[in-house]
């Protein structure tokens, strides 16, 4: 099994490092640091069906596509990069993109439209403010945060000045609207359904 922990201790990895890691463990590349991605528990994994089975049914014949971790986002891939000049890879627990250019073998190459990531007690920091960054530059449009144990999911749009923007938060009663899809509504009653 190779992963960076088996690798010699070095600064930064690219994509093509990543590419010859194997093995049940799972990690991101954050400006050529690997983060390790703790397997999410099992109320985690509802929720995302959840909400990824209302996207999915949302968008039947429709070009836009919802695609669940493992799904790996080359967040600032540009034409012509090579594997070795990618230094961050993640991998979002709902990827919704519109372009399908952007999708190929490997993955997503630039940033999805949207990107769903749902709260681990591992992951709260990460995704609130390492992927938050990493979204905002890379030009997502819209990022959720579901946080399963508060029941909540916290919206946030891209402002006119390109900074990802808290716009609403919805609860385990509410219907929420999805900006990148018009008309997508998410009944957070059968995402957090009652117990």
């Amino acid at each position: 099994m190779t992963t960076p922990m088996a690798q010699e201790s070095r600064q930064r990895y690219t994509f093509a490092d990543y590419l010859t890691w194997n093995g049940p463990v799972r990690f991101e590349l954050a400006a050529g640091e690997a983060v390790l991605l703790a397997s999410p528990a099992a109320g985690h994994q509802l929720v995302l069906a959840e909400i990824l089975h209302q996207l999915m049914d949302f968008l039947e014949g429709k070009p836009c596509k919802a695609v669940p971790a493992p799904f790996d986002v080359r967040l600032f891939e540009r034409e012509g990069d090579e594997p070795e000049d990618i230094d961050t890879v993640v991998q979002p627990d709902i990827s919704v993109v519109c372009d399908r250019t952007k999708l190929d073998d490997r993955g997503c190459k630039g940033a999805p439209d949207m990107v769903i990531e749902i709260l681990s007690p591992s992951s709260h920091r990460h995704d609130r403010i390492t992927k938050y960054d990493l979204y905002q530059r890379a030009g997502v449009k819209e990022y959720w945060i579901v946080e399963p144990e508060a029941r909540t999911v916290q919206v946030f749009l891209r402002g006119d000045k390109g900074i990802l923007l808290p716009h609403e938060s919805y609860g385990d009663k509410d219907a929420a609207r999805v900006h990148v899809l018009d008309g997508c509504i998410i009944e957070m009653c059968k995402v957090f359904p009652e117990a």
